[in-house]
């Protein structure tokens, strides 16, 4: 991957802000012709920098009314059984991420689901009763939003020539 410079930021920057913005406003919004600007587009896309373009859903519109983060621990670090286990989290309807961490948990597992009974059912069935599983922590969460200010910062600050 080559080195990103002011303008890939801005790119960057203006695609975080809208995904569906056209290639004729994103080239005039970094200063860009269309046509450079959809090969930059196109070049920070197989470079693997834009991994997609995704649609923000509103949870409740989809009868997501509540969701959690589930630490999880578990009895054995075996690289086959932690990545089964992540492998089979993703698998579930209700998982929105998964994150493979260090510390005292091996895995925050962020969930949505319908209502309390939904997750403790969640939680029982295919969390507590796993054969690799030690120990399972739900933690409600009240808001979600996206923030992105460490990267919001990188957009703005990058020095050096287009």
């Amino acid at each position: 991957m080559s080195d990103l410079d002011r303008i890939d930021f801005a790119i960057l920057g203006e695609l975080r802000n809208d995904a569906r913005i056209s290639n004729k406003e994103l080239a005039a919004r970094v200063g860009l012709a269309p046509s450079s600007c959809l090969t930059r587009v196109r070049r920070l896309v197989a470079d693997g920098v834009l991994r997609g373009f995704h649609a923000d859903c509103d949870p409740a519109a989809l009868g997501i009314r509540l969701q959690a983060m589930i630490a999880v621990r578990l009895d054995s670090h075996d690289r086959a059984v932690v990545e089964a286990l992540r492998a089979e989290l993703l698998q579930l309807p209700e998982v929105l991420a998964v994150f493979h961490v260090a510390g005292a948990v091996d895995f925050l597992v962020h969930v949505g689901v319908r209502d309390s009974e939904h997750l403790r059912d969640l939680a029982f069935d295919a969390l507590t009763t796993h054969r690799a599983v030690r120990h399972v922590e739900t933690s409600l969460i009240f808001g979600h939003e996206r923030g992105f200010a460490a990267l919001a910062d990188r957009l703005r600050a990058p020095t050096g020539t287009p």
